[in-house]
This record gives structure tokens, C-alpha cells and sequence, in this order.
């Protein structure tokens, strides 16, 4: 989604809130926008971070690392995330940050060193109690060791609340590597009790990190799961498919089409399956204006970013279809981000009951006080959960004082 997509839902939710003109501005624009060039082999490669809105907190969100990031791109990013915060009720703002590089081109050794350019060329806008970043695309573990450790040798601190996704040995938090899907399986299960949904069948496009864990997590609940697909296609059962194998012959042979137990077919095709559940947790704008209409679930959980898009939402929520949007569906990433830097700041460590207990508790308040002010005949559940997180940063905004009561 590019910038001029987020000016536009925000003049469109403008009316529902309702928004002043000040009001308006002030939720689109940014207010750091940070830029550097990091030479690296004779080579300069543009590097961001977007600092959108701090009125609840320091500002949160990953790094990536990828070939078309850019300026655009990261301050849209940024802004979600403002508004994934005030949903998830943890208290941060929103940020995001990111270098235009294909990191598979670079040496474990170039990636190290860039890793810790990026911390220098920022360092000073970033903290513990300013600015917190966290993985996101081609960044990990290793790479938030890195920067963790290039920002404590340039401060001259010991700052493990600076970055959140670290390594377990480094101050990070169990359950942080099942977060996202184990986020998105509490708000799932109490989605299914409101509308009382019966049959359990489900597919999920997109069988990285956050697809394969949901699998697994809804399968041992019982879920049946009929249908899995990564970049290289697609399988279908109708009588549901062994997780656990397709995990093993994934990672055996990079494709869950090695799978023989099951019909092949496209990631097109997989999107208009018979199902009740449809888990798109892979790339944004998948299901579209083209494709909308065939979507046979009465449930889709964004657990990807921005999987619909705007004329697919419309022609959904005329089908009566419950979507529940990535800012709230996916947010248990953040959410145990959160908890790692509460134990980084305390100096103390949950064990791993705890913590999920702690997500459960988080992401079911979460859904269960936007379901108490959703209104079908007003809004879909989509522009309710846009509003509530809106007219939560523009609360704390007033109390601050930087726009008038």
C-alpha cells in the first residue's frame, strides 16, 4: 500500500469519526522521517526510519531488508503500525524502518556490517524509551543481535529493551517465534463462538513462519485443514491434509507440493476453495475485485498485511463475510514484542504459560471490546477496528495537548 493509499482511507474514514481538518493532518503526516546512505563495496544503499506517531508511547516496528523498499513504502508501514498498537493496547506508537538491498546477494559477513551501519546511522533516534525495532522482512535474530550490539557499544550501555526479536541468550522472549499465529488462533477462536460456526474447515495461503504455525496450532484443536500453499503452488484435500508431514516435506524439499496425499493445485485456486475459514498469511493484495465474489469461507483472518484490497472489502462485507483485519488478526507480534521489552526493562524473564497466557488475555480483550461497538448494518468489522484505534491515538493526541479539545 503506498502513502497515497493511506491519505485516501483516511479522508474516506474521515466523515465516520468524524475528523477536524487539524485532526486529519496531524494523523497524515509522520513525524520523523529519517534517511541515510550506508556505503558498503563502493556501493551506497538508501536506508530508512519512519517515526509516525509517539502520542502512546516510543515508536515500534521492523527493519526489512529488501530490494524495493523505500521511502513510500516505509512510512505506510509506519502508520499501520501506529494504528496496530492502539488496537493491540500496548503502549507504543508507530514506526518502521528498512534498506533497499536484496540480502541474498550479501556474505553473512556484509550483512553483519550493514546490520550494524544501520544502527550507526541512527543510533541516536533510537532507545529503549524512543524508539524500538524489531524483524521484519529478510531481517532475524541474529541481525537484532547485531544492532543490539553495535547501539550498546556506541552508547556505552547495556540496552536489551532497545530491540525486540532477539535471541533467547540475548533477552528474548519465549513464544515470540510463535506470536503472530498464536495471536491470530485466540482472536480465530473467538470469532468463531460469536458468529457460531460449526464446521472448521480451513486454508491457508502462505506457509512461512506465520502460515506453518497456524496450521499446526489449528490443527491440534481440531481444525480441519484442507489446503496449504508456499510461492510454488498449492495441495488440497477435502478430507484434510497430516501437518506434520506436510512441515517435513517442506522443509525436505522446499515445496508442500511434494506432498502426494493430495490434489495440486494453484495459489489462485486455493483462495476459492470450499472452506469456512480462509487464512491468507503470505503477500498483500491477493484477493481483489476479481477474485472476491468466488470466496466460498465465511471467515478470512488477515494474518498477512493487507491480503484485500479496498474493492474486494466491499463486495466481501456484501456477501456477509466476517474479515478480520490484519491490524488486529496479526498483532501478537508486536504484542509479544511488547512483553520482551517489559521483561528487558524489568530484568525479569516469564516462562513460556505465562506468556501465552498474557497474549490470550491481550489479544481476546481486544477483539471482544471492537465485537461490543460493531454495528453491521453501519460498518463491516474492518472500519469499526479502524475507527476504535483512531479515535485512541487521537485521545491520547488531546490529553498531550497537541490538538484542542
Amino acid at each position: 500500500m503506498s502513502f497515497t493509499d493511506v491519505k485516501e482511507f483516511l479522508e474516506k474514514i474521515a466523515p465516520l469519526i468524524p475528523l477536524t481538518t487539524k485532526e486529519l493532518h496531524l494523523l497524515q503526516t509522520p513525524n520523523n522521517v529519517l534517511k541515510a546512505n550506508l556505503p558498503l563495496n563502493d556501493k551506497n544503499y538508501p536506508a530508512y526510519r519512519v517515526q509516525f506517531n509517539n502520542a502512546r508511547g516510543p515508536y515500534k516496528g521492523g527493519i526489512r531488508f529488501h530490494k524495493e523498499v523505500n521511502e513510500d513504502e516505509v512510512k505506510s508501514l509506519a502508520f499501520w503500525m501506529s494504528l496496530k498498537c492502539a488496537v493491540a493496547n500496548i503502549p507504543y506508537g508507530g514506526g518502521k524502518g528498512g534498506i533497499t538491498i536484496d540480502p541474498k546477494t550479501l556474505s553473512k559477513k556484509e550483512l553483519q556490517e550493514l546490520s550494524r551501519k544501520y544502527i550507526q546511522a541512527f543510533h541516536q533516534h533510537l532507545g529503549p524509551t524512543k524508539d524500538i525495532p524489531a524483524p521484519d522482512v529478510y531481517t532475524n535474530s541474529q541481525i537484532m543481535a547485531w544492532m543490539l550490539d553495535e547501539y550498546e557499544k556506541i552508547t556505552q550501555t547495556s540496552s536489551p529493551g532497545m530491540i525486540t526479536g532477539k535471541p533467547l541468550e540475548l533477552g528474548g522472549s519465549l513464544v515470540r517465534d510463535i506470536a503472530t499465529a498464536l495471536g491470530g488462533v485466540y482472536i480465530l477462536e473467538e470469532a468463531v463462538k460469536k458468529v457460531d460456526l460449526k464446521d472448521k474447515i480451513v486454508a491457508i495461503q502462505g506457509f512461512g513462519n506465520a502460515g506453518m504455525n497456524i496450521a499446526q496450532l489449528l490443527s491440534s484443536k481440531g481444525y480441519l485443514i484442507v489446503a496449504v500453499s508456499d510461492s510454488k503452488g498449492g495441495i488440497y484435500n477435502e478430507k484434510g491434509l497430516n501437518i506434520e508431514k506436510v512441515i517435513k516435506i517442506k522443509e525436505q524439499t522446499g515445496s508442500v507440493q511434494s506432498y502426494n496425499d493430495a490434489k495440486k493445485i494453484s495459489n489462485e485456486e486455493i483462495l476459492v476453495l470450499p472452506c469456512t475459514i480462509l487464512i491468507p498469511s503470505a503477500l498483500s493484495n491477493v484477493i481483489t475485485k476479481n477474485n472476491a465474489h468466488a470466496i466460498k469461507a465465511r471467515i478470512i483472518i488477515e494474518l498477512a498485511n493487507g491480503p484485500v484490497t479496498h474493492e474486494a472489502d466491499e463486495i466481501l462485507n456484501k456477501n456477509n463475510l466476517l474479515v478480520l483485519p490484519d491490524i488486529l488478526a496479526n498483532s501478537g507480534g508486536v504484542t509479544v514484542s511488547y512483553f520482551e521489552w517489559v521483561q528487558n526493562n524489568m530484568g525479569y524473564y516469564w516462562k513460556e504459560e505465562e506468556i501465552q497466557e498474557k497474549l490470550k488475555e491481550k489479544m481476546t480483550s481486544a477483539f471482544n471490546l471492537l465485537w461490543a461497538s460493531y454495528d453491521p448494518k453501519k460498518y463491516d468489522f474492518r472500519t469499526t477496528t479502524y475507527i476504535h484505534a483512531t479515535r485512541i491515538i487521537l485521545a491520547a493526541e488531546k490529553f498531550r495537548g497537541r490538538i484542542n479539545t
